[in-house]
This record gives structure tokens, C-alpha cells and sequence, in this order.
């Protein structure tokens, strides 16, 4: 089976990784391949929906001129440093140009123990497989930046965790796999040499634009900073709340990765937590934009030896560099919000607008999702007002919003129905609704059935699209589906 893999991680020194063989696994099935993804990356797709493509993705067989690696990393895990943490339970087989031009890294994830497992079984169990390729694959239809699912596949082995469930393996697909805690595992170990390379590595790869200015660190550091303001503001358009914000899980790339405990809002709620590790709601939805910022202040602490010869200078530049953050992100989520709201114009006071409708959404537990919907069609039409206000506890809390919302409106010569049009481009009418993700998880380990999940999928793939044969996957949960705690499935 054909990969043009071109793998130039694994021709960076061998401290950067670990040279490891995915475990074979029994009965190899596949559940989900992501054709359109297989072509993008220039692979054949008919091969490997077949049964010599469902070993390949299984890790039974190695493609030729895969070279399998585990990636080294260290990590703040809800504050605390590890010095090493590594890909525990993933393995990069190579990196393939696309048809695009892009370089994407493809690996597997569950495929078995490697140097970095820490006593884990390396494995994975098709409840999170089946969550992070729905999730993944509906942030990227969403537009927001995200590694990607190539395919599914079940092992026909069981896993031991709380109780015996089918393993699985997720082909996962990504600019790369560089996280912040990459450039930590080699400062904690005062390899400045290698935080040399890696950054000289990761500006050419990701940000090639940038490359020549002297200070390949220095430059580093600037995009990275500006391609997680702008990622966290989208996760913050969408609903989206991360769950486990470690630096180890945080892409140099801006990408979204590492789909574990993560949820998206049902009703709007700055203070709203889903992880079942998170205690102290330290990765909130609101707190979102303030643990980006302190994880870049951690890139930047790994990055100090390279960002100035004198100490107190390089402390300076990463100071400012990181204080750069609030600006950034205020910027990219006004952006949001205005289209969010139908606004095409900057006003002053947008902002302050924007505030205000978000402390009534919360203050009538108003479903995030359905709300900006609707909204659509009242930008249209003032008729469906009474629709959108019928969302609220207290109706006339969203009348009198929606008064100095109009008279905003007013002030730009738009027609509605382009307004309206423009909104749903934005305010998307589905989402991987939380009760939704539980029950196809179900339906697969309890009923070996994958029609629920086939069918998100599906109707992810169009999240602005009104599709009213499916009306009812975008509905909000009933208060006895409502999930309050999700689990990283490690």
C-alpha cells in the first residue's frame, strides 16, 4: 500500500523521539473511513477501505517507508510540570505531502505501549476513537483549525479500564504533532541545542512566511501566540470547551488537538465544566482565553535561552510578547461575535453589545447553539422575534436587547436577507450535542451499532445547512440527558 511518506521528524535527533513498532492487534475491522480526507492526502482510498487497508490502520502492517516513532514531551497537567510525558499510546507512522501542498503528519492512536506509556496499556477503547473522529472531523466543517479522523478501526480485542470494552484505533491526521511541551521536555533538560533545532524545525513547517528574520525562536513565539488567540476566540464562536488544556495539548500549530474530555455548551455558561478531572474548573469555558495566555507564557519561559543573549532582555521580549495575547484574542473573538450577531461594520460599542446579550443568555440558561440560530431568522424578519424570545426565562430580556440591536442594524446598509444569509454562514444550525456523542458511544459497545454514529457524522459535515430530515439531532437535551461529566478515555 502506497504513502508518499517524506518523514523529516524522524531524520531530527533521536532524543526528540523513540523508534517503536504499533502492537498487532487480532481481528482488525474497519468502522469509518474518511474518503474525501484519504484523497486529500493522496492516498487510495478503495485500498484502504479494504481488508489489507484495515491491518494498515490497525498498525498490523507498516506501509512502505513508514518510520514508526512515540514523540517526546513534557507538560503542565492542570498546572503541575511533568518533565516527560511522550506519545504514550500514539505512534507516528510518517508525514505525506497532500494534494494541497500541505505536510500532515499520520498516526495512530491506541496502537500499543511505547517507551513514554508510564504503566498505561497504550491502548485505546472505541468510545473516545468514536468521539474524537465526530468531533475532530465536525470542527473542521465548522472552520475551526483541528487535526483531523482518516478512519476508525476496532481491534476485536477487549481494553480493561472501569470495565471491558472493545479496543479501537484512530488514524489521526495533523499539521504535525509539536505541542508546547515539546520545547518544555528539552528546556527542563537545559538542551538548548535542541530547542534550537526544534524551532528552527517547527517556524520552517508551520510558519515558513516568518523564516530569516535572525531569530527564528523570536518568531516562533509571535505566531504561535496569534494562532492560539485566534483558535481559542473560534472555540468560543462555537461553543466549544476544550476540557484539558495542558501544554501537552496545546499544538504548536494552532490546531485544535487532543480531543479527551471535551464538550460544547448546551445552555450558555461561562462558568460550564465538563471534565470529570477538572475540580476547580480550571479549563472552563470562560476561562479558555486565560489558560492560552498562561500556556504561551510557559513557550515562552522554554524559549528564553534562544529569545535574547542577555537574560533580563530575553525576559523583556517574552514578556511582551505574551502580553500581545489579550489584544489578540480581544480582536479575533470581537470578529466572532460581530458575525455572530450580523454586524459587518466595527462600532465602539460592538463589544459592550455583545456583553450584554452573553450575561442574558446566561442569566435564562438559554441554549447557546439554538439562540444564534434563531437569530438568523430575526435578522430576516423582526416577525420571528417572538420565537428567539420564547429561548428565555424572562422573555423581555430578550426584547430589550434585541431593541439596541436593531437600532445597530439600522446603521449599516445591509439588506436583511443578506444579513441573514451571512449569519448562517456562522451561527451553525448543529453541533456534536453532548447527549448525542453518549448515546452513539452506547449504540456501538453495547449493540455493535454504528448507525447513529454514520449518521452524525454525516450530518456534521454540513453544520450550516438546515436539514430538516435530521431536525431533531439539533435539538437540546431533555433535562435527563443533559451530560454534566465527560472522561479523557485514556
Amino acid at each position: 500500500m502506497k504513502f508518499a511518506f517524506d518523514n523529516t521528524y524522524a531524520r531530527l535527533p533521536d532524543r526528540f523521539y523513540a523508534r517503536v513498532h504499533p502492537a498487532k492487534v487480532r481481528d482488525p475491522r474497519l468502522v469509518k473511513l474518511n474518503r474525501a480526507l484519504a484523497e486529500e492526502l493522496g492516498l487510495d482510498a478503495d485500498q484502504l477501505a479494504s481488508a489489507e487497508g484495515a491491518q494498515v490502520l490497525a498498525g498490523n502492517t507498516l506501509p512502505e517507508g513508514a518510520e514508526p516513532i512515540a514523540l517526546a514531551y513534557a507538560g503542565h497537567q492542570f498546572g503541575g510540570f511533568v518533565g516527560q510525558l511522550g506519545d504514550g499510546r500514539a505512534i507516528l507512522l510518517g508525514e505525506v505531502v497532500g494534494t494541497d501542498g500541505r505536510r500532515r503528519d499520520i498516526q495512530l492512536k491506541g496502537a500499543g505501549r511505547t517507551p513514554f506509556s508510564r504503566g498505561g496499556d497504550g491502548r485505546a477503547a472505541i468510545g473516545p476513537v468514536l468521539r474524537e473522529y465526530v468531533v475532530s472531523e465536525a470542527m473542521a466543517a465548522l472552520g475551526v483549525p483541528t487535526t483531523r479522523s482518516l478512519a476508525a478501526v476496532t481491534t476485536g480485542e477487549p481494553v480493561y479500564r472501569e470495565e471491558v470494552l472493545p479496543g479501537a484505533v484512530l488514524t489521526r491526521v495533523a499539521a504535525s504533532h509539536i505541542r508546547v511541551g515539546t520545547f518544555q521536555f528539552f528546556a527542563a533538560r537545559g538542551d538548548r541545542q535542541a530547542l534550537a533545532t526544534l524551532a528552527s524545525y517547527a517556524l520552517s513547517r508551520h510558519y515558513p512566511e516568518a523564516a530569516g528574520s535572525g531569530n527564528d525562536a523570536l518568531a516562533l513565539l509571535e505566531r504561535v501566540i496569534e494562532a492560539q488567540a485566534t483558535l481559542v476566540a473560534r472555540w468560543l464562536g462555537v461553543g466549544f470547551v476544550h476540557g484539558v488544556m495542558n501544554t501537552d495539548n496545546t499544538s504548536i500549530s494552532g490546531e485544535t488537538i487532543d480531543y479527551g474530555p471535551c464538550a460544547f455548551l448546551d445552555e450558555y455558561d461561562p462558568a460550564k465544566k465538563f471534565s470529570s478531572i477538572d475540580h476547580g474548573g480550571r479549563y472552563a469555558f470562560g476561562n479558555q482565553p486565560r489558560i492560552a495566555q498562561w500556556n504561551m507564557a510557559r513557550l515562552a519561559e522554554a524559549l528564553l535561552p534562544l529569545l535574547a543573549d542577555n537574560e533580563e532582555e530575553a525576559v523583556r521580549v517574552a514578556t511582551e510578547r505574551v502580553q500581545s495575547f489579550t489584544g489578540l484574542f480581544v480582536e479575533a473573538h470581537e470578529r466572532v461575535l460581530r458575525a455572530k450577531m450580523g454586524l459587518v461594520r466595527e462600532e465602539d460599542d460592538d463589544l459592550a453589545l455583545a456583553a450584554d446579550l452573553l450575561e442574558r443568555l446566561a442569566a435564562n440558561g438559554v441554549d447557546y447553539t439554538v439562540f444564534f440560530r434563531r437569530l438568523c431568522a430575526s435578522a430576516a424578519d423582526p416577525a420571528a422575534d417572538a420565537q428567539v424570545a420564547s429561548l428565555f426565562a424572562e422573555p423581555g430580556a430578550f426584547r430589550d436587547w434585541a431593541e439596541s440591536w436593531r437600532q445597530r442594524l439600522a446603521r449599516e446598509d445591509v439588506t436583511p436577507e443578506a444579513r441573514a444569509s451571512a449569519m448562517r454562514l456562522v451561527n451553525p444550525a448543529f453541533i456534536p450535542r453532548n447527549h448525542r456523542i453518549e448515546a452513539l458511544i452506547q449504540a456501538a459497545v453495547l449493540r455493535d451499532d454504528f448507525e447513529p454514529f454514520e449518521t452524525l457524522v454525516r450530518v456534521l459535515e454540513r453544520p450550516y445547512d438546515d436539514q430538516p430530515e435530521f431536525a431533531h439531532l439539533s435539538e437540546p437535551p431533555q433535562l435527563d440527558e443533559r451530560v454534566q461529566r465527560t472522561f479523557c478515555g485514556t
